[in-house]
């Protein structure tokens, strides 16, 4: 007779100790956001320290609920970043709505798999309206699109590029590959996120076959360009088949000339992908909405609702003009172990069959119940705020005589630089070079200082200072102090070089230190900036960092009213190249001294006079 097994119900828990754990945990929550406006932006820790703080050895046995509980508590507080901090206005992640990390709770204990109807009815279809009301509703696309809720942005490109290949190639690449037709081609701007890059790679097209646009001075794809060079490649026996538009790029909120590339895509036979990852959102605000004239033209769009919808991480959104494409792109006619009786059911679709992911959480529920939650006009009049506040910060640089605006706002995406006011006029020798050190200086300062969090974009090659609203949170004292606070860490950085003597020029690749400048004056002259110092790691011989740090000490000399430079080089023969390098570009040799840190070896000092 078969041994019947005991009962092992050591992971299911009564509902009396899950809701005194949900509740222990939910009280964690209600401290963060009573605390969140004091608390710092970021906690400023190394690696070590948040290893040590948060990696603990699995217990063979149970860890007690509340020592459990308690290092939860330690992690929120002591360990981590607060992105809904109403001061961090770095990259594009939104905040985090209440009632989306309240569904959150809720779609994980109910636990249900959108990849296949019968797993998940109420989630399969609340997904499936509300990328209905998505595409249709809020970007104007025609009866029939829907799409899918994924990952995040980079995910919804993806999966909107694949269905562009796949229906635009011209044969069944998906049984066939992409080697048995022609080189196919896509088309993006300067501007456009490196997700799309990504793709083309992920998808056969390659690299060498994506081209990027020039854009204009608002940073817009230029449509001129863009139809010529879909005509050089046809010519050329290139087949081009998408074209990525932008709909709030992530330097700058440009938006592009949507109903000219439409124009273009449609002449051509295109498919016409927009990538709206941040800017998408503000279709729902009056004032902004006609930035987006001819994206409900679009064949695909990809936007992320934990951007500018605010909602938890994470959480994209691919929708398609023609649902059926996507159907097409993504499944296989039989798969053994999925049986569905058509004739016997009223089984909705399986979104499984529609996107590359099989196993699919409830994604959608914690975007829906926060629209549900608010209303759409409460988060157009938020939406619209925080463009406003945007606009605002850009009139609080164009009034202070020591900050410069860098270009015009876009959506909710402000950036600018700090210009100390005796500077020599725009086009003096080494200038520029100068302020991108030195608001690369401030922008660090700023993250390690965490009162305030932004971000950095380059713009025609110069650093600039970068803040990007999307904080239901943040208001105008918020965007105020920003610019307060990077004047402030200026004043007191200039007030620690005047005391030790020093400042340092680094240059880093592949995330290390390559090479650095310290710089300070002599113990002669006090009152004058005239003794540099420049160390060039092993690893820089060969890859132009000893270059660059040069020019840029250099730079920094001669704003600095500083004399003469000096070198401080290996006396190995190892650097005999570096030191010739130097006296080519007019260092000459004024000192040998032993290495303290290095027995046996030298240091060889070289010198160059700067002009002022």
């Amino acid at each position: 007779m078969a041994e019947r097994p005991e009962p092992v119900s050591d992971l299911d828990w009564e509902p009396q100790r899950a809701r005194a754990f949900v509740d222990a945990v939910a009280d964690i929550y209600e401290e963060l956001l009573s605390r969140l406006p004091d608390l710092p932006v970021i906690v400023h820790e190394g690696l070590e320290q948040v290893r040590a703080g948060v990696v603990v050895d699995v217990p063979d046995e149970p860890t007690p609920e509340a020592e459990l509980v308690d290092y939860l508590r330690r992690m929120t507080f002591e360990h981590s970043a607060f992105l809904g901090h109403p001061r961090f206005y770095a990259y594009v992640s939104g905040s985090g709505t209440v009632p989306g990390a309240a569904a959150e709770l809720l779609a994980a204990g109910i636990n249900m798999n959108a990849g296949g109807w019968r797993l998940a009815p109420s989630a399969v279809e609340i997904e499936m309206a509300l990328t209905r009301w998505f595409a249709q509703q809020m970007f104007g696309m025609p009866e029939g699109a829907a799409g899918a809720f994924t990952s995040g942005g980079a995910m919804a490109n993806l999966i909107a590029l694949k269905i562009a290949r796949d229906s635009r190639a011209g044969w069944d690449i998906r049984a066939e590959g992409v080697a048995a037709g022609p080189p196919l081609g896509f088309y993006l701007s300067s501007e456009t996120h490196v997700v799309s890059d990504r793709a083309a790679d992920m998808l056969g097209v390659g690299a060498a076959n994506v081209r990027h646009v020039p854009v204009d001075d608002g940073y817009r794809m230029r449509a001129d360009v863009l139809r010529e060079m879909i005509v050089r490649d046809r010519a050329d026996g290139m087949r081009p088949i998408a074209v990525v538009a932008n709909a709030g790029t992530v330097s700058t909120g440009a938006v592009d000339d949507l109903e000219a590339v439409a124009g273009i895509c449609r002449d051509e036979g295109i498919w016409m992908h927009v990538d709206a990852a941040y800017g998408g959102p503000a279709m729902l605000a009056d004032d902004l909405r006609p930035l987006f004239a001819g994206i409900e033209h679009a064949d695909s769009i990809a936007f992320d609702p934990h951007k500018w919808l605010y909602t938890p991480h994470s959480g994209g959104c691919v929708l398609v003009r023609d649902l059926e494409l996507m159907r097409r792109s993504f499944d296989l006619e039989y798969v053994s172990y999925i049986l569905k009786d058509e004739e016997h059911t009223d089984w909705g679709i399986d979104l499984g069959r529609h996107s590359p992911n099989f196993s699919r959480g409830f994604w959608s529920l914690k975007v829906w119940v926060s629209l549900l939650a608010h209303g759409r006009d409460a988060y157009a009049r938020r939406i619209s705020h925080d463009a406003g506040l945007a606009r605002y910060l850009g009139d609080i640089v164009e009034e202070r005589e020591d900050f410069e605006l860098m270009t015009p706002v876009g959506l909710s995406i402000t950036c600018f630089r700090y210009v100390p006011s005796e500077l020599p006029a725009s086009g003096a020798e080494g200038r520029e070079e100068y302020l991108d050190l030195l608001n690369e200086r401030i922008m660090t300062e700023i993250q390690l200082g965490g009162r305030v969090y932004c971000s950095n974009a380059v713009l025609h090659g110069r650093f600039c200072l970068r803040s990007c609203i999307v904080n239901y949170r943040t208001e105008a004292d918020d965007v105020e102090a920003l610019v307060d606070i990077a004047a402030e860490l200026v004043d007191e950085r200039v007030a620690k070089g005047r005391a030790s003597g020093y400042e340092f020029v680094i240059a880093e690749a592949d995330g290390r230190i390559m090479g650095y400048a310290c710089y300070g004056p002599t113990p002669a002259t006090k009152d004058t900036v005239d003794l540099y110092w420049i160390v060039v790691g092993a690893d820089a011989q060969g890859r132009g960092i000893g270059r660059e740090i040069l020019a840029r000490t250099e730079a920094a000399v001669r704003l600095a009213g500083g004399r003469r430079l000096y070198v401080d080089t290996s006396g190995t023969e190892k650097y005999a190249p570096t030191r010739a390098y130097y006296r080519r570009t007019g260092f000459r040799k004024v000192a040998e001294l032993p290495d303290f840190y290095a027995e046996g070896d030298s240091k060889v000092i070289l010198v160059k006079d700067i002009t002022p």
